[in-house]
């Protein structure tokens, strides 16, 4: 009888791995306090009385990822060439990049604890390990002195862990972007056009699903009823990959579009520094976390840059002088060049501490956030197609790229999409889905 393993089986590699986290995670300063304690420094260190304790990094996995490639030997010799080895990554919150280890730093990460500090081994073979791990950043090292009997222990490289929950932390972590050209990436696979899709892919699960039960058996034919000034709006909205590179938005324009979707019209303060936020949409837990950070290109009155909104004072920021240049939308929008001369790019960050205080290490609060971002982005449609404006939003995003920009720490704040506005174009160079023919005419309907 033939086994192999299931593919997704992270969770079995660490049974452990998974702590309840206390408050105060960020990326950039977990990762600034780990330590990378050369040969000579732990010599110094243990000349001078000192002893060194670790403990593991709280959120991480242990992947098992079978890593293929071709033998040309065994291809000459009449053998099918393929040849796979099974490669032990360790993907954690605090780390852009996943970490290559050996089967013993494996085990040993598998039994070290993430909560008490435990004294480096004597053994040779057990402490190269231990401070081959302190080089990749999976341990952290708190060095004591042992001087004195009253001495208190100096604590270094003991990072703070916040309130996410350990899977959606690193999830959020490994998902981001930077520098990718997603346009150049589907051009490479084929994956351009929607006969590309048919033909590479096959065909998709049905748009309607039919449950088991017979359509006729039971069914409720609802009346038609006339269509709401909400649903004739709704029925106009359709994404715009065609915009006018040369017309300006109005100010008056952009004012309402924030002012129906970011502005706050009331706040409850119900406790001292608990401040709840009355916006036209909803929210989970009232909280509010996304932050409107837009890149202006042509609106009269601004000049081009990056701006953030106040949603209290109905009123924008400059973000930094000297942050502009004509390629920045590009690069955000992962090089999806049908959107980056839209006159506004509305960048959704979303402040994950806020929501974070609330839904401490809750598994649902990573998709209560993005729910949040999908409230806004269909308000900010809405907003703009009644102003006769053209409109989209994606996640095809380099969100590192934008975090850098936004001097952001991923961990605390980030970009979770980008909504674009700006006038259409009169003519359609780039395809976009208008099946009920409100935007662009039907042949023979002019």
């Amino acid at each position: 009888m033939d086994v192999r393993r299931c593919r997704l089986d992270w969770c079995s590699w660490v049974p452990c791995v998974f702590p309840r986290l206390i408050p105060g995670d960020s990326s950039q300063s977990i990762q600034s306090k780990h330590v990378r304690l050369s040969n000579a420094r732990r010599s110094k260190a243990a000349g001078r009385g000192e002893k060194v304790r670790v403990r593991r990094c709280g959120a991480l996995v242990i992947e098992p990822s079978e890593v293929s490639s071709v033998d040309v030997g065994d291809l000459l010799a009449g053998g099918d060439g393929l040849r796979t080895h099974v490669e032990i990554r360790v993907w954690a919150a605090h780390l852009d990049e996943y970490r290559r280890v050996t089967p013993g730093q494996a085990q040993w990460l598998l039994q070290c604890s993430a909560q008490r500090w435990q004294a480096v081994p004597a053994d040779a073979e057990s402490r190269s390990l231990v401070l081959s791990l302190l080089e990749l950043q999976l341990l952290v090292a708190e060095e004591e002195t042992t001087a004195g009997p009253g001495d208190v222990p100096a604590v270094r490289a003991a990072p703070g862990e916040g309130n996410w929950w350990p899977l959606a932390a690193i999830h959020h972590r490994h998902s981001r972007w930077q520098g990718v050209d997603s346009v150049a990436d589907m051009e490479r696979s084929q994956l351009v056009t929607a006969q590309d899709l048919h033909r590479r892919l096959g065909r998709p699960p049905p748009a309607v699903h039919e449950y088991p039960q017979p359509a006729a058996v039971g069914r409720v034919d609802l009346p038609d009823v006339p269509a709401s000034g909400l649903e004739s709006l709704g029925r106009m909205r359709v994404t715009c990959r065609n915009f006018d590179p040369e017309r300006a938005m109005s100010l008056e324009q952009l004012s309402a579009i924030l002012q129906q979707t970011f502005r706050a019209h009331g706040q409850l303060e119900p406790a001292p520094g608990l401040v709840f936020l009355k916006k036209n949409v909803p929210s989970a837990g009232g909280l509010h976390p996304l932050d409107a950070c837009l890149l202006i290109q042509r609106v009269e009155g601004l000049d081009p840059g990056l701006y953030h909104y106040h949603p209290q004072r109905h009123a924008l920021a400059p973000m930094g002088a000297g942050r502009f240049d004509p390629g920045m939308a590009g690069r955000f929008l992962a090089g999806q060049h049908w959107f980056d001369n839209a006159a506004v790019l509305v960048i959704l960050v979303c402040r994950f501490e806020r929501s974070l205080w609330k839904y401490r290490n809750h598994r649902k609060v990573y998709r209560a956030m993005m729910l949040d971002a999908g409230h806004a982005s269909q308000a900010l449609y809405m907003a703009a197609t009644e102003c006769g404006l053209g409109a989209f939003v994606t996640s095809a995003i380099n969100e590192v790229d934008i975090e850098k920009t936004l001097s952001l720490d991923p961990m605390k704040a980030g970009p979770l999409a980008i909504f674009g506005m700006g006038w259409r174009a009169a003519t359609r160079a780039v395809a976009e889905l208008d099946p009920l023919a409100r935007v662009w005419p039907a042949p023979g309907d002019a």
